[in-house]
């Protein structure tokens, strides 16, 4: 049992390494926020049909509910990284363990919602408004609020991922990929030919951002709590902003850099002192 534990642990560590490189890689690509999250789609879908074989689709609601909130997730937040900066799409997103504290006592059957748990609950929250405060375009704006929804369903991305613990998640992530790509199929078309340099983009996001990390994913949540995997890959919003600052100068907000602090120390803390 611990050794599948600790197997879980790392699998989440290198799959939050690979998430992050989504920020960068987005910027990369000149293509629309959908036609990219088709073609990353339909390219992660290809490797995991390489990788792990033939999906098995048993329709169950958790499937299809897994399915449809993964996709969401990656259409908004590759909305949001078009809208705003990397860091605030994925520090925004990384609200996803208050979502998961909130929505698991109905869903997962988990412990009912702690003093602590409400304390992070508004530390999170105030650390969010610090996103909000500066004086920016209602542009950026809108990818704030688009990255806060993608928090949401990423939420319940995990939670119906682990109601399926003695299924197959990987099948909700070959799903999820499927059903984005063909929704964005008319957005492809419309996007026309990638350059070279869009191209390669599309490819790594497709395998390396996003095809293996599924898997890993996949792997990860079954031997952990849906909480304790949002904790886990955490990692990605700490390493997120600094690919994109490194490699293409874009720099959060100094409020924006407080407030993501704020979000991840508060979940931290709630992680330290008690273990779900």
């Amino acid at each position: 049992m611990r050794k599948t534990k600790g197997i879980s642990i790392l699998s989440l560590i290198l799959c939050a390494f690979l998430w992050s490189s989504g920020g960068i890689l987005i910027k990369l690509v000149s293509w629309d926020a959908f036609a990219i999250s088709g073609g990353r789609s339909l390219i992660a879908f290809l490797s995991l049909l390489v990788i792990v074989g033939k999906p098995k689709f048993t329709f169950s609601f958790d499937q299809i509910m897994a399915s449809l909130m993964y996709s969401a997730t990656m259409i908004l937040f590759v909305f949001a990284n078009k809208m705003t900066t990397s860091a605030n799409a994925v520090l925004l997103q990384y609200t996803e363990p208050v979502y998961i504290i909130l929505f698991s006592t109905f869903l997962l059957k988990d412990e009912k919602t702690s003093f602590l748990d409400i304390l992070v609950i508004v530390g999170v929250f105030g650390g969010m408004i610090l996103f909000f405060l500066d004086d920016l375009s209602f542009t950026t704006n809108i990818g704030n609020f688009i990255a806060l929804l993608s928090g949401i369903s990423f939420a319940l991305t995990a939670i119906f991922l682990r109601r399926q613990k003695k299924a197959r998640p990987i099948d909700s992530f070959m799903l999820s990929h499927l059903i984005t790509f063909i929704v964005a199929i008319p957005f492809m078309i419309h996007a026309g030919i990638p350059s070279a340099s869009s191209f390669v983009g599309i490819m790594l996001l497709g395998v390396f951002q996003m095809g293996i990390p599924s898997i890993l994913f996949a792997w990860g949540i079954v031997g952990v709590s849906a909480l304790s995997s949002a904790l886990i890959t955490m990692l990605e919003p700490i390493l997120n902003p600094i690919w994109v600052a490194i490699f293409i100068d874009e720099y959060p907000s100094p409020r924006a850099m407080v407030g993501g602090a704020i979000i991840i120390c508060c979940v931290t803390v709630r992680s330290i002192f008690k273990k779900t």
